[in-house]
């Protein structure tokens, strides 16, 4: 069974040796009964799902099927490329993989929903990025895939990823967190310090509401995700400087699910609060769905 107390796991994570990873791994083995060749060889399809959705809208612009949005992460991969960015090659290249990615979902063309679609641009953005910059082989990002599952796990069993049921610090604060851990202990970080990061991750979003305008995965969605990916890769970088989050990963998690159940349903994803209903916003939703009213 898996762990979800991360005190608990991080224990015997250090009695047995093992990095996050690798717990992750052995529990799916145990679960599903396959070998962990053949759940290796599938978390790298996902990862070169990932790879192609983080590199395509960069390629060339990419329109959503609404209309909405796009074009971004063209437009921003060529201003990075003219060296004008105000962040470093690795930061900035998890942006424009954030935006590419949550484009190509807009889209939709497939993506990996990680762990929501709505999020999917921040795992593969500081993961890709960071391997980039750092010159690391595929072998390690499948292990950090499984870093990120394991506290996917941890946050949707002990609360929701879910941003009808937790508003958007569920999504992409959960994205967060899972890619804060996983490129912690990518980087050389211990379990301890992953935990860490994840908690610090999911602490800078805690109240975030999720308020997608017409209802579409597009606005404000796209740029969160590259806000997100940032999230990610400060809370790792403070991590493995040896910051700790004072509040462990786990009452995190209890705290973001109660901040959830207390937010009013107009800022859970039904569109009938926030950005939503701005000015801006209703016009948006009229001139998306023909001018007519749902």
């Amino acid at each position: 069974m898996f762990l979800l107390d991360t005190e608990e796991l991080t224990k015997e994570l250090k009695t047995e040796g093992l990095a996050l990873w690798e717990y992750a791994l052995n529990q799916e083995t145990e679960r599903s009964g396959r070998s962990r060749e053949e759940l290796r060889e599938q978390m790298a399809q996902s990862l070169a799902v990932m790879e192609r959705s983080a590199s395509t809208a960069r390629k060339e612009p990419v329109q959503s099927v609404s209309g909405l949005t796009g074009g971004n992460a063209y437009r921003y991969d060529q201003y990075r490329r003219e060296g004008k960015s105000l962040l470093g090659d690795a930061a900035s290249l998890a942006v424009g993989m954030a935006l590419s990615c949550s484009e190509i979902n807009a889209s939709m063309q497939c993506i990996v929903a990680c762990p929501t679609a709505g999020s999917c641009g921040i795992v593969p953005a500081v993961l890709l990025s960071c391997a980039e910059s750092r010159g690391l082989d595929r072998q390690c990002l499948v292990n950090a895939l499984f870093t990120a599952s394991a506290v996917g796990i941890i946050v949707g069993s002990r609360a929701t990823v879910s941003g009808a049921e937790g508003g958007c610090q569920a999504e992409c604060g959960a994205a967060a967190a899972m890619g804060a851990a996983a490129v912690t202990e990518m980087l050389g970080g211990t379990p301890e310090m992953a935990f860490h990061a994840a908690a610090m991750a999911l602490k800078n979003v805690l109240g975030l509401t999720c308020d997608p305008v017409a209802g579409l995965v597009e606005i404000p969605c796209i740029k969160r995700n590259a806000s997100g990916a940032m999230n990610a890769l400060l809370s790792a970088d403070l991590a493995l400087a040896g910051v700790k989050s004072y509040i462990p990963f786990d009452e995190v998690v209890d705290a973001m699910y109660a901040i959830g159940k207390a937010m009013p349903q107009s800022v859970r994803e039904t569109s009938k609060g926030g950005l939503a209903v701005t000015p801006t916003g209703i016009r948006m939703k009229k001139e998306t769905r023909g001018g007519e009213e749902k």
